[in-house]
């Protein structure tokens, strides 16, 4: 027989009642019945009941045993009494009679967490014992999640042509939006690599090696501030780059991937076969972000000519000023004062001075009319007109916000989030997906300096005409994927002329020798018959967390940092030794 064991603790069936069999495991839970020791035997693919009475030459050594004891125990095995099968064990029909046992790991001290039961530990207790948080069910279901879902993944990708490649992990730095992680060279002193932010450049230049169809999991390293999220150092995404390919052909050749990986592990909630294309611009007026979620049909609107000079003399005012709007948020069923005055407050808990609100009710004599401040100081046509426009009636509201819709445009799409939520809008049952396009390739500052709003190495629309226009009109062939409020996918057709490149980087500051310093092996690939490509990256983190049904992405992350990008299992980050810096040349000089 094997030395630790013959099965695992999920096998055993009725088939295998009186054979002598060989388990190792974790004692999960133990339970003294009048001489008779029960333990629950857990390993990574389920539990077996096995017991020992007084009559086991081993029975002194398993009343010894406690919780998360590693033990190897030897027995036979016998059914169950008709009226003690456990049907929510694969091994509810028999249990183990313990002939012989034996101590492979046991544990010194209390325990700091328990494994066995539900019970909550700060997320401090949980990161620092990893390994203990692991062994319990939850975490153990997410991480086979994890593993079966970047193996869907990778046979899907690979059934439809594209092959798997490498690339390097130090390399040299590349703005892709957050801060590098520098590593110092050790044989160049003064001169650092980086940890790649994402491998844009490397599979960019796959394409010019004539590649063609490419993916990698790949880890991507960004010293980011951390959200629930998003991870503060690393993560993985599912990096794909094709030649020859136009932004739909990208769409038509991921989204049967995704689909088919939310219906195979979605759980039976309904996946979204239709996936609208939505422009960044409607995007932000209609849902207030980016990455919009779609499982709530509120969709705000542009009401600004129902208030222009109207007695609501706030907005009437507002409206006088170029660049602003007033945009109503409807709330079908949120008809009420109470859930009015919430909604005022949590817009002021936001930073606003607070909603503008209309609701309308039933009088007595079964009439509509129109209730809130709004109403009273527009009357009632342009009250109607607005109720006509929302498409409301009895019992509805409709809240509003004005100003420059960039000051106001991220609450009001926390509002319609939270809207949607407490009047049970939100199909909780479905992933919804939408695709988001036409992203501005430039931003400005507060000072109006311009910058790059998206991906530096996108191509722009119109090509190299259109950077001659005014930088915030551009457009770029840059696209995201948007699914239940996260953005799950980001990618472009790149910009693979070098001519539009360095055009494109200098309406951002970038002078044509910086580009080349910093871009060189690219703008070098590029003279040398570069082929349009275009592609995404699919965050695997993000993708696994929406399918556990958890907001927290470190719930499906074996070994995360903490909301301080610290490692408190491994004690990192932590101080160099004196002899390190010195061989790479180094000082840590004292902060203020």
């Amino acid at each position: 027989m094997h030395a630790y064991r013959s099965h695992t603790c999920a096998d055993l069936t009725a088939a295998n009642v009186g054979e002598n069999i060989r388990l190792s495991g974790w004692v999960h839970r133990r339970r003294d019945h009048g001489g008779v020791i029960f333990i629950d035997l857990r390993d990574h693919y389920g539990i077996t009941q096995v017991l020992c009475d007084p009559d086991s030459p081993v029975f002194s050594d398993v009343e010894k045993l406690r919780s998360e004891y590693c033990i190897r125990i030897d027995g036979t095995v016998k059914a169950r009494a008709a009226d003690l099968v456990n049907p929510k064990l694969a091994t509810g029909e028999i249990e183990v009679f313990i002939r012989d046992v034996e101590v492979l790991g046991d544990v010194k001290g209390d325990l700091p967490l328990q494994v066995f039961g539900d019970q909550e530990y700060p997320e401090e207790t949980r990161l620092r014992y990893r390994y203990l948080d692991l062994r319990r069910d939850a975490m153990q279901q997410n991480m086979a999640l994890r593993s079966d879902v970047v193996a869907s993944i990778r046979r899907r990708m690979w059934d439809i042509g594209f092959r798997e490649f490498q690339t390097p992990i130090i390399t040299a730095s590349s703005p892709e939006g957050a801060r590098d992680f520098l590593v110092p060279s050790r044989l160049h002193p003064g001169k650092f690599y980086a940890m790649p932010q994402a491998p844009q450049q490397f599979k960019q230049l796959l394409m010019v090696s004539g590649c063609d169809k490419y993916i990698q999991i790949a880890p991507c390293f960004r010293d980011e501030d951390p959200r629930a999220d998003r991870s503060p150092t690393d993560f993985y995404h599912l990096d794909m780059e094709m030649s020859c390919v136009e932004q739909q052909d990208v769409f038509d050749t991921i989204q049967p991937v995704i689909r088919g990986v939310f219906e195979e592990f979605g759980g039976g909630a309904a996946v979204d076969q239709e996936w609208p294309l939505i422009s960044y611009s409607d995007a932000a007026l209609w849902y207030g972000t980016d990455k919009p979620d779609l499982r709530n049909p509120i969709k705000m609107q542009v009401v600004s000519d129902h208030f222009r000079g109207s007695g609501f003399a706030i907005f009437a005012n507002l409206l006088e000023q170029e660049g602003t709007q007033v945009r109503a948020i409807p709330a079908p069923g949120g008809g009420s004062r109470k859930f009015c005055d919430r909604m005022n407050k949590f817009a002021q808990e936001q930073g606003l001075p607070g909603m503008g609100y209309i609701f309308w009710r039933a009088t007595d004599g079964g009439a509509m009319e129109a209730a809130g401040p709004l109403a009273k100081n527009i009357g009632p046509e342009r009250t109607e007109a607005i109720r006509t426009q929302l498409g409301l009636g009895v019992g509805d509201a409709a809240f509003f916000l004005a100003g420059k819709p960039g000051d106001f445009e991220a609450v009001a799409g926390r509002a319609r989030v939270v809207i949607g939520d407490e009047l049970n809008l939100t199909d909780q049952n479905r992933f919804a997906f939408a695709w988001i396009v036409d992203f501005p390739m430039y931003e400005a500052d507060d000072d109006g300096a311009i910058d790059f709003s998206h991906n530096p190495f996108s191509m722009p629309q119109g090509g190299l005409d259109a950077l001659s226009a005014d930088p915030l009109s551009v457009l770029g062939y840059q696209y995201d994927l948007a699914c239940n409020g996260y953005e799950l996918v980001s990618g472009a057709i790149r910009n693979h002329r070098p001519e539009i490149m360095f055009k494109a980087f200098e309406l951002a500051g970038y002078g044509e020798d910086e580009v080349r310093k910093r871009f060189g092996g690219m703008v070098n690939a590029f003279q040398f018959g570069a082929p349009p490509h275009g592609g995404c990256a699919a965050g695997i983190d993000r993708i696994v967390m929406l399918l556990a049904g958890t907001s927290n992405i470190r719930e499906v992350i074996l070994f995360p940092m903490n909301q301080r990008a610290e490692d408190l299992m491994m004690a990192a980050p932590s101080e160099p030794l004196p002899e390190q810096l010195m061989e790479l040349g180094l000082r840590v000089l004292p902060q203020d």
